[in-house]
């Protein structure tokens, strides 16, 4: 799945596998290591892993469902500072938004990419302002 930055499309670079908050609290990853949160997920519960966390993906499981982009927000509020992806159903008119919330990257699916190309998400990172 294609990894869009400002720069256009990428492949995932992450080392490790994501993992979920209850496996990470559970002792199931060793640090650095990523993670994968719902977008409803309470930020709060996230700051005690911010020095073991290299990455957080925030899934988002419909282009119409903005709550990824108040975690995103918040997660930062709160001093998160490692990269932080938008995982999932994130259109490329959307992009401004994201990387206005502090994420730093978007992950889309294969046949998004293919009905909206990186023109397309290049363009509306230009908007960002």
């Amino acid at each position: 799945m294609p990894i869009v930055t400002d720069d256009g499309f990428t492949r995932d670079a992450t080392p490790t596998p994501l993992l979920s908050l209850a496996a990470l609290e559970s002792g199931g990853g060793d640090a650095p290591c990523a993670l994968e949160v719902a977008n409803d997920t309470d930020a709060r519960h996230l700051v005690p892993h911010f020095a073991s966390v290299e990455l957080i993906a925030v899934t988002f499981p419909d282009f119409a469902d903005g709550r990824g982009f108040s975690l995103a927000r918040r997660l930062r509020a709160l001093g998160y500072r490692g990269r932080l992806r938008a995982k999932g159903h994130v259109i490329a008119d959307q992009y401004p938004m994201a990387r206005a919330c502090g994420f730093d990257e978007v992950e889309i699916a294969d046949d998004l990419a293919a009905r909206q190309p990186e023109a397309h998400w290049v363009a509306t990172a230009s908007l960002r302002g």
